[in-house]
């Protein structure tokens, strides 16, 4: 009796002491400011756990685009990803409501839409097995291209770039008489090279980050679109994680996150001074090529709306940064 308490003794120490390694995919590439946050935040999770929980990070897509990412995180590849909205719809849906084009033109209008919406988003994460630590605006995406974009007809004589297995949005595109072309955000650089695509939307980070501008050396000064950025861990791996440590590890992603929010303000800014000097040329809209933009919108809505992103949802955003 006493031999199979010291057994059972013994094996409840060693699951004790056992490390947590928590796999975790990103696009962000490396140097990045994003990439750093993940860095940062792995190295502050493990010393608040005392080395119990360790982040392992695997960075610039190498574990294939976000699609492939929540495939893996399902079968427990991987336990967790820094990804995008993008990433997140396929989650859940709702998420689209960051998808809206030039909506979001500044950062009272994405957290309008996120204090209304995230509360029943985080449920619905939770609801299909993924706990959410936080959820930000990082960056806006700009439409950068190898030939001047200026109005909308201009850009529907493009092939552009749009996420792989995205089929609905790739049928609006079409309906809407442009040109998508699907491909795994792995195969963008290449794509530009080969010429398969001449235009895709980006932000000025990644553009440097990724040297994209080399080739797609135009950019239209218009936010098309938010860029918004989480973290997500599978709920199989977060209830591994003794719940002691759960408010420490939120705690400190968010903490992160607040830091760097301020450093990514900047790093637009930044990222197109260095391209400029290295050839880049911007675009800015005048006030007509402006509404030709926002009424092209309008005018592709009805696609939208109901479609790729639900009446619900739609609406509400629309509410929420028109007023």
């Amino acid at each position: 009796m006493k031999r199979i308490i010291l057994i059972l003794l013994l094996l409840s120490t060693v699951v004790f002491a056992r490390k947590i390694v928590v796999k975790m995919g990103t696009l962000a590439p490396e140097g990045t400011d994003w990439h750093g946050m993940l860095i940062e935040m792995g190295q502050q999770w493990k010393s608040a756990t005392k080395g119990k929980v360790q982040l392992r990070i695997y960075p610039g897509g190498v574990l294939g685009d976000e699609r492939d990412m929540v495939r893996k995180m399902r079968i427990g590849q991987i336990h967790a990803a820094g990804m995008t909205a993008e990433g997140l719809s396929e989650i859940v849906p709702d998420f689209s409501c960051y998808f809206v084009p030039l909506v979001y033109q500044d950062s009272e209008d994405v957290q309008r839409v996120t204090n209304a919406l995230l509360p029943d988003l985080e449920q619905k994460l939770e609801d299909n097995g993924f706990k959410l630590l936080y959820l930000s605006e990082l960056t806006y995406a700009y439409w950068f291209s190898t030939e001047p974009i200026k109005v909308p007809s201009d850009l529907k004589n493009k092939k552009f770039f749009t996420w792989a297995g995205d089929f609905k949005w790739e049928q609006v595109y079409k309906k809407a008489g442009y040109n998508p072309v699907p491909l795994a955000t792995t195969d963008i650089l290449s794509a530009l090279q080969t010429g398969l695509i001449s235009t895709i939307p980006q932000p000025p980070i990644y553009a440097l980050a990724q040297q994209s501008f080399g080739i797609a050396d135009h950019m239209l000064d218009l936010k098309w679109g938010v860029l918004m950025a989480g973290i997500v861990v599978d709920m199989k791996t977060w209830k591994r994680i003794p719940k002691k440590y759960h408010e420490d590890l939120i705690s400190i992603s968010r903490s992160i996150q607040g830091k760097y929010a301020e450093s990514n303000s900047n790093a637009d800014v930044k990222a197109l001074e260095a391209m400029k000097q290295y050839g880049l040329k911007v675009h800015t809209p005048d006030d007509n090529e402006k509404d030709l933009w926002f009424n092209e919108v309008e005018r592709v809505s009805s696609y939208l709306r109901g479609k790729v992103i639900p009446e619900t949802i739609y609406d509400t955003v629309i509410k929420l940064t028109q007023d």
